[in-house]
């Protein structure tokens, strides 16, 4: 017990009688002892193993008051704390909700019968304590006066509701220590009740009040350094060693393994917290410096470091360790000439370090002899690293997971620091054995995060930002830092005309299983888009591919094409959030007002089709519901949001689609992917665009060649001439050699490239073939293949349409 406030006389000398060693033991809902401290072992004469889950009432003492021929009756009887006369029984049973003390006599094997006092806290929570009692042998607290009679007509324990004595904030900081089977949020909910329950205090003389200062039965840091201090001293003069307390052995073994355990879950506690390697990598090295080493030094696999898939075998003398990290307390700059992070090397053989990577077991080394220093020192090149650790004490520790080695750390403690010892070598391979597992877990991410970015990548396309008539930018995000893919998808398909189609869906769910459909689906469309289809009867046929794939199908999609040549959009919708159009005129963005339709893979629902003027400097903005949806928030302002950000003057279309994400995209609480796409629909100029009807003879692919000619000098393109004249003649050779009543069109286009474009109304498409010395045909289109920039086939309705590419190279 320690005192408050100075007192004179008898009280003052047991407010200073010392620490009063308390039992602690927690009681669980049904009854049964849930914990169980050495003090109560001491006490009450039941081991743990005999306590814990069996009845308390079987255990505690539970009578109210001491039998009056009691040989120390003159202390009174005396009951609970609010003097209603309950005793301990009726706490056990559940039946008060506030604090009760007492004194109760019980039987020891071994110890006749002990007078015990009893403070009792109802407890209120999740988990499933019930009771904490505290109990004191009164005994003790007669020895810790000498022996002599105190002279009080009474010594009670009661509660101080509003104390502030010192001694408070030393239970509320101390009873954790011997709660070790609980949490530490379980612990700190307990010592927060008996504080504003009542602080536990005992009564001399029904006037003076004492707080109660633990004492666990465990010696202090600051006695047992004093006793190691006088042990020193008396070595020095060739004196015997003080004698210790019979216990002291057992004792300062418990607080060494208490402060282990202490170290352990402190450097649990600091590290671990990202999942980014490199920050993992320096949370471990900065946790064991300068408290369990003066020197970490991390070194790990270069597969690990390169977050690829888990390493293969056995180190051996050709594996590269990379240096990750180096933590030490030495002046700035020693270590790091010598041993720069970053390095990359092998360890030799007959080395503690080649032992601990192969073996996957710490290596200690009390000291580094110069032998030694020099051994090691001779692996680094041009470097001297002897003066840094002869002499130092050392300790090497795998780093593992999963029973493969990861990598290791070297630890060092300066000379004139206590060697490490058997101890240290279990404490740090305990220490590296979580810290491989943090590290693995990073190593982990880091790989899954690179596999995920790699198949979204290849997921989504790499859309060219110039098409026909068109500039595209777009913008994806992930829904969460832990999973990088999703359903959500953009895509842009060149179409025959110089037409282009817009494409943004959302497939319904997360990760990798709607990444997998997205992937089917989105490959399903650029297939039709190809066919030119009409967009209504594209989501026709999708909707019914999403039905015979599975009926888990479902997704929701918006197809847009642009007609640069006719300034027009053709629509349809499936579900999906409608686009915002940005007049270029006015600088207004709108809500195109569309059919909603029906999510494809639902089945049975027509889809329509809505076309759409547009003007040159025009913009469309389509994106998917993670965008403008979240929880709380209105969707029509959001949806508002949208169409004001979209029509913020940008100077760029970069700068045009982030203006919308910060607008948008909330720091936190979206938990959905985005996918988004804008268009600026520039147009194609009448002046661009060259048409001329061919009639089904073969005569008329020389008409064409002369045609294309004179077209492309007239646009300063005379370069270009005598190549798109050749390729143009072989299209309409094909051309009007297989259509059969329609006349053949040839249609031309500048733009960012010359695009030449052959329509028929043949559904058969040209095969590309290796024509042999004698072949007839099939050298055609290998032509085209080889002298154009890009060339290509698709079906219209109402045939087929091939066409080439050029790249512009003015006269």
């Amino acid at each position: 017990m320690d005192r408050g406030t100075e007192r004179d006389g008898a009280a003052t000398e047991y407010a200073a009688t010392g620490r009063i060693p308390l039992a602690v033991v927690v009681v669980d809902r049904a009854g049964l002892v849930s914990h169980w401290s050495s003090g109560a072992r001491r006490l009450f004469g039941a081991t743990k193993e005999e306590a814990i889950g069996h009845p308390a009432v079987d255990l505690l003492p539970v009578s109210g008051a001491l039998p009056e021929d009691d040989d120390i009756s003159p202390y009174g009887p005396y009951g609970a704390y609010d003097d209603a006369g309950h005793d301990l029984e009726t706490s056990l049973d559940g039946r008060l909700y506030y604090p009760t003390a007492g004194r109760a006599r019980l039987t020891v094997p071994e110890r006749d019968r002990v007078d015990v006092l009893w403070w009792a806290y109802p407890l209120v929570g999740p988990g499933p304590e019930r009771l904490l009692v505290l109990g004191a042998d009164v005994g003790r607290l007669q020895q810790d006066a000498a022996g002599e009679d105190p002279g009080f007509d009474r010594v009670a324990p009661a509660f101080a509701l509003h104390t502030d004595f010192p001694g408070a904030e030393e239970l509320a900081s101390r009873l954790p220590e011997i709660l070790p089977s609980m949490s530490v949020d379980e612990s700190a909910r307990i010592v927060g009740q008996i504080l504003e329950l009542g602080y536990p205090v005992l009564e001399f003389s029904q006037n003076d009040r004492v707080p109660v200062t633990p004492d666990w039965g465990v010696p202090r840091r600051v006695e047992r350094r004093a006793r190691r201090e006088r042990a020193a001293r008396a070595a020095a003069h060739g004196l015997p060693a003080p004698a210790d307390d019979p216990d002291d052995g057992e004792d300062l073994e418990y607080v060494a393994v208490r402060e282990r355990l202490e170290f352990l879950n402190e450097v649990s506690g600091r590290i671990g917290t990202s999942l980014d390697l490199a920050q993992t990598i320096i949370e471990v090295s900065r946790a064991v410096v300068p408290r369990f080493t003066d020197v970490a030094g991390t070194y790990l696999r270069e597969q690990v470091v390169a977050g690829e898939g888990f390493p293969d075998g056995v180190p051996d003398t050709t594996t590269m360790w990379h240096r990750v990290a180096l933590e030490h307390t030495d002046e700035p700059g020693r270590w790091d000439d010598v041993v720069p992070v970053g390095e990359a090397m092998p360890f030799p053989a007959h080395t503690p370090f080649f032992q601990c990577m192969t073996t996957g077991e710490p290596v200690l080394v009390p000291r580094i002899t110069p032998e030694m220093g020099h051994a090691i020192a001779s692996q680094f090149e041009k470097r001297d690293i002897r003066p840094l650790i002869t002499r130092r004490s050392m300790l090497v520790v795998p780093l593992k997971a999963r029973n493969v080695v990861l990598g290791f750390m070297i630890l060092l403690r300066h000379p004139e620091r206590v060697e490490f010892n058997d101890m240290d070598r279990v404490t740090g391979a305990e220490l590296a054995a979580r810290a491989g597992l943090v590290l693995d877990n990073a190593r982990m991410y880091t790989y899954q995060e690179s596999v995920a970015e790699t198949l979204q990548d290849s997921m989504l396309p790499q859309i060219p930002r110039r098409m026909a008539g068109c500039d595209i930018t777009t913008r994806y995000l992930p829904g969460t830092l832990l999973g990088r893919v999703g359903g959500d998808w953009f895509d842009s398909v060149k179409l025959p005309g110089a037409r282009t189609a817009l494409v943004v869906g959302d497939v319904m769910g997360h990760g990798l299983n709607s990444a997998a459909k997205m992937g089917q689906l989105r490959t399903a469309v650029q297939t039709m888009a190809a066919l030119d289809l009409p967009p209504a009867q594209l989501l026709r046929n999708l909707d019914d591919l999403a039905q015979r794939l599975g009926d888990n199908y479902l997704a929701t999609c918006l197809y847009v094409v642009y007609d640069p040549l006719a300034g027009e959009l053709r629509l349809a919708n499936a579900g999906h959030i409608p686009p915002v159009l940005v007049r270029a005129d006015s600088g207004h963005g709108e809500l195109l007002d569309l059919p909603t339709g029906a999510p494809i893979g639902v089945g049975g629902v027509p889809f329509e089709e809505v076309r759409v003027r547009v003007e040159p400097g025009d913009r469309i903005v389509m994106c998917t519901d993670g965008l403008v949806e979240l929880r709380g928030e209105d969707i029509g302002v959001r949806l508002a949001v949208l169409c004001e950000s979209a029509a913020h003057p940008a100077a760029s279309m970069d700068e045009a689609c982030d203006t919308i994400i910060r607008a948008l995209n909330p720091r936190e609480g979206r938990k959905d992917d985005v996918a988004l796409l804008m268009a600026r629909l520039n147009g194609i100029a009448p002046v661009d665009v060259a048409v001329h009807r061919l009639e089904l003879d073969p005569a008329e692919a020389g008409r064409a060649r002369a045609l294309v000619q004179e077209q492309l000098r007239a646009w300063g393109l005379s370069r270009l001439a005598d190549t798109a004249g050749l390729l143009v003649t072989e299209l309409v050779t094909n051309a009007v050699r297989h259509s059969r009543d329609r006349p053949v069109e040839l249609r031309l286009v500048r733009g960012e490239t010359l695009l030449c474009e052959v329509d028929d109304d043949s559904h058969e498409l040209p095969t590309l073939l290796d024509a042999g010395p004698d072949d007839t045909a099939g050298r055609g289109l290998r032509v085209v293949s080889t002298l154009a920039r890009a060339w290509g086939t698709s079906r219209t309705g109402t045939g087929k349409t091939v066409w080439f590419e050029l790249t512009l190279t003015p006269r």
